[in-house]
């Protein structure tokens, strides 16, 4: 199943209901089950980026499907990336004339 990472920032809302995380992240799971993926990892992180998240999804229509359900709360806004696992880039790599 192909893999995203999902970078995010809270937004003024999200920060006001900060205490609520857990259970956010407990909901955004559920999210991703219903459109066939999976919540893999969470992360905190400092700099431009408030968190990570790592998913997997079975394609391109269910990660957009979860993440404007997640999006319609209002209290995050992401920016999501395709990963290609390094033995699959390698793969493609060799094949570059």
């Amino acid at each position: 199943m192909p893999v995203y990472i999902v970078l995010g920032n809270y937004t003024q809302k999200g920060i006001e209901n900060i205490k609520t995380s857990q259970e956010k992240r407990e909901a955004a799971g559920k999210v991703f089950e219903s459109v066939g993926g999976e919540f893999k990892d969470f992360y905190y992180t400092l700099g431009k980026y408030d968190f990570v998240v790592i998913c997997e999804a079975p394609n391109e229509e269910a990660i957009l499907k979860a993440m404007l359900i997640i999006a319609s709360k209002g209290e995050v806004r992401t920016e999501t990336l395709t990963a290609i696992p390094a033995d699959k880039g390698a793969e493609i790599i060799k094949g570059i004339p």
